[in-house]
């Protein structure tokens, strides 16, 4: 498996869904695309934290981990978990599966795939919607233009995703593999930035001390959308 996709002006990003600092990540690199006016793809490569953990989405650790994160940029509109804890996404590997599957050109293609992981991550941070559940996952689908949602669910139904989740998360663990974690940011010619400009320590163990983001560069994000977009010039 090729770990960057070289092709001009896409960017490669690993990460889970549920990692709020993968979740800045995509954020300033869509919002830092629309300030400069320039369009942006992503293939989007699982790197499934519950798969390499071991465990459920750790609620004590987001509770932690999404203050601090969603204070680094006030547009996230982002909230610690609103719904009843009963709701709460234990796994996102459904919606992970979801954005690979929208690759199909059936159901719209990178762009789909792009939108839709987008739309995911937004409905998890700042709605508290449960997408470990298809229904939801779909619900979400359906309000993007560029997914065909009835597609997008035959997909899902015959269990297309699934293998790209766990063949994407075992190659990003594997020996020699540069992706350090989620979330790994790849332009075309393989330049490479984990967890852009920031750097975090914890206080304590995860889920009992807390994050402190000893620095923060978004202005990293520029030369990152700038080299893909360089690359297909």
């Amino acid at each position: 498996m090729n770990l960057v996709n070289s092709a001009p002006g896409i960017l490669t990003v690993w990460s889970d869904i549920g990692c709020p600092w993968a979740s800045l990540a995509v954020h300033r690199l869509h919002t830092t695309a629309e300030r400069i006016g320039s369009p942006l793809l992503i293939d989007h490569r699982a790197f499934c934290l519950e798969l390499v953990n071991g465990r459920p989405t750790p609620k004590r650790i987001l509770d932690a981990e999404i203050p601090v994160v969603g204070g680094q940029d006030g547009s996230l509109g982002w909230n610690t978990w609103q719904a009843r804890e009963s709701e709460y996404p234990v796994t996102t590997l459904l919606a992970m599966e979801a954005v690979q599957a929208a690759k199909s050109p059936e159901a719209g293609g990178l762009a789909a795939s792009t939108a839709l992981d987008r739309a995911l991550r937004h409905a998890f941070y700042a709605q508290s919607r449960c997408i470990s559940v298809l229904p939801v996952v779909l619900e979400v689908a359906d309000g993007i233009p560029e997914v065909d949602g009835d597609a997008l669910a035959a997909l899902l139904e015959a269990g297309i995703g699934r293998s790209d989740v766990l063949a994407q998360t075992r190659a990003a663990q594997a020996d020699g593999s540069p992706v350090q974690g989620s979330p790994q940011v790849f332009t075309p010619d393989g330049l490479t930035w984990h967890n852009p400009g920031i750097t975090v320590e914890w206080t304590g163990d995860k889920g009992r001390g807390f994050p402190v983001i000893t620095a923060d560069d978004p202005e990293v994000y520029e030369e990152i959308v700038t080299g893909a977009v360089a690359n297909a010039a």
